[in-house]
């Protein structure tokens, strides 16, 4: 699967800043980074482009944003070392981590490190109003779901969920931006698709049109939460201008990731760059308000590479010898 660089052009009145990091010896330290994140539209580029730009900025170390198919390739990017950061889901970190990879069957990616927690990753469904969905029960047989770009977490988990809760459907792939287009153009029937909230291509989205977003109601919650490595999520109702109530789905944490052989200290200064500035990060994207130390104890897949660790550890925030790599 090919990938595109997005490089970070950062300037000095957006993202600096008001104490840069101490001076210190910066020869093991890359001369510039990129970060594996997923399609245009999606959450993940928004997120992992404002935050490269941002360390890039304070950092003074050249930096930018790869679009990827997700969390599945960015964790065999950032393992091989292609890459030397990423963004990536807990479910398709472990299957990675275990051999289980469908982009490499066999292989353990296990040079792969957590940094810091990002966000949770809401499992939700969109359809048009005028198609009277309004329930996954409501799914046509047969129907056409967009699932996200092919290997994300998205196409993933979200067709699995489906066949678990007895929906039969085609399915097809793509970027939220290209899904949504054929949702609108009636080329698709449903979204299913896997992001942090507000997910830029659906605020769009409803702007230009009336849209349904899904919940899941108690039986098929409890259904998928036996079945799969999620949680229960509240989508609040102020998240879409669609949405009257809250919506409940179920999520994923995720967490920023990097090759295990980046030297320490500049792991060190960006996890504490972005765990000291959350007012920053949330500046990038909203779903940065759950970037907070307090939950690096969401991780229990991936080993903590020792100069994140190091921070958590200074401030309070305990990490045992055996999670680190």
């Amino acid at each position: 699967m090919k990938t595109q660089a997005v490089m970070a052009v950062a300037f000095a009145s957006t993202f600096a800043v008001a104490t840069p990091a101490t001076a210190q010896d910066r020869s093991d330290w890359p001369s510039t980074f990129t970060v594996g994140t997923a399609s245009q539209g999606g959450t993940y580029f928004a997120y992992g482009s404002g935050w490269a730009n941002f360390v890039a900025e304070n950092l003074g170390v050249s930096g930018g944003a790869e679009i990827t198919g997700g969390p599945v390739q960015n964790m065999a990017l950032v393992h091989t070392g292609d890459l030397k950061f990423g963004l990536t889901t807990m479910g398709p970190a472990r299957e990675s981590m275990d051999g289980n990879s469908p982009l490499a069957p066999g292989m353990k990616m296990d040079n792969v490190c957590a940094m810091f927690p990002m966000y949770e990753t809401p499992f939700s469904v969109t359809a048009l109003s005028s198609s009277g969905i309004t329930s996954i029960a409501d799914i046509p047989d047969g129907a056409t779901i967009g699932f996200g770009p092919a290997g994300s977490t998205s196409d993933t988990y979200f067709p699995r969920m489906m066949e678990t809760l007895g929906v039969n459907f085609e399915r097809r792939n793509g970027s939220w931006s290209d899904l949504g287009g054929q949702l609108q153009d009636g080329l698709i029937d449903v979204v299913a698709f896997a992001a942090g909230i507000p997910i830029p291509a659906v605020s769009q989205l409803e702007v230009q049109t009336d849209v349904n977003i899904i919940g899941m109601n108690d039986a098929e919650a409890e259904t998928i939460i036996s079945n799969f490595p999620v949680s229960e999520f509240i989508i609040p109702a102020s998240t879409y201008q669609s949405l009257d109530a809250p919506s409940r789905v179920v999520s994923m944490w995720n967490f920023a990731m990097v090759n295990c052989d980046v030297s320490e200290s500049f792991v060190y200064e960006i996890t504490k760059l972005t765990m000291e500035n959350n007012d920053k990060m949330v500046s990038i994207h909203k779903a940065a308000r759950n970037s907070v130390p307090e939950n690096y104890t969401k991780n229990n897949v991936l080993p903590w590479h020792p100069g994140a660790a190091r921070w958590f550890n200074e401030n309070g925030y305990p990490i045992e010898d055996s999670q680190i790599k």
